[in-house]
């Protein structure tokens, strides 16, 4: 293959190539933005009441998860900072239902700034994103580098000292006997690499305990008819193309708790067992790696 040198451009002092016109092609794919394949255009400059527009704001096709997109052409500065946050903030309680993210994109964002924006992360979920165009043979490029991504935050719900604890009764009536009967099944793969772990049967998830003290690398919901699992694991495209690959009915990536969230049957258990065995593996061995 033939070596072409990309020549960088400067969009903010560049003549023609404007901030609406980064948007335009941002709208028109937004996977540019390394947030994920399945992005969907929900509003572009969204206005805010008496907050001026919000550039674009997305919506994770296959969950609840909405992005609130800043563009900045040059470096980033208080004001992008500060707007970029009173929108995520004006969207989100406008809608709760949904699990919103601020997103910061400039051409430049400098250290100074970096680290501001770091001292927000873990209490706002925001993700900072270089912007960078080339010009190839009269061609333009966008690329797009997360300088800055969110912090991946542990489940409320493991905060075990302000726990309720049920008991097993508890999920058989939320669910059925049959579908905890599940995370029998998957405590028994987990057993076969460490068999001192135990179900915890909390209120609002069964979790995972050894010696007393929870180990939750995955947890459990009970359905009428099928087992929420929820597995903490980096995404990846290798773990995107095996759990494809498999077949298993995945409802989520949640980026805030890194964690897959799959739903299951009892047929899912017999035909994918290698595949979950080894996720599972994996997820354990994160815990203590």
């Amino acid at each position: 293959m033939e070596y072409i040198k990309p020549k960088k451009i400067n969009l903010k002092t560049h003549p023609y190539l404007s901030e609406k016109w980064v948007q335009d092609r941002i709208g028109e794919d937004p996977s540019i933005l390394g947030l994920g394949d399945d992005l969907v255009l929900k509003d572009k400059e969204r206005i805010q009441p008496k907050a001026g527009r919000l550039d674009l704001l997305f919506q994770d096709a296959e969950s609840n998860r909405r992005y609130e997109v800043e563009i900045q052409l040059g470096k980033t500065d208080e004001s992008h900072i500060i707007r970029t946050i009173e929108y995520w903030d004006i969207e989100r309680k406008r809608y709760p239902q949904y699990d919103h993210c601020a997103v910061i994109v400039a051409e430049d964002i400098t250290s100074r700034f970096l680290n501001v924006i770091s001292l927000f992360n873990g209490n706002i979920p925001i993700i900072a994103i270089q912007l960078n165009a080339v010009e190839i043979e009269g061609k333009v490029a966008l690329f797009c580098t997360t300088v800055l991504d969110e912090l991946p935050l542990g489940l409320v719900e493991e905060d075990e000292e302000v726990q309720e604890v049920t008991d097993r009764h508890y999920w058989e009536e939320r669910g059925t006997k049959v579908t905890v009967s599940l995370a029998d099944k998957i405590l028994a793969m987990i057993n076969q690499f460490d068999h001192n772990l135990r179900l915890k049967y909390n209120k609002f998830y069964i979790g995972l305990e050894k010696d007393g003290s929870p180990n939750n690398f995955v947890t459990f919901k009970p359905r009428k008819n099928s087992l929420t699992m929820e597995i903490r694991l980096k995404q990846s495209e290798e773990l995107d193309q095996i759990i494809d690959a498999a077949g298993l009915d995945v409802m989520e990536y949640s980026k805030r708790y890194s964690r897959y969230r799959i739903r299951l049957n009892k047929d899912d258990l017999l035909r994918h067992k290698e595949v979950l065995n080894n996720l599972l593996e994996k997820a354990y061995k994160n815990t203590i790696s």
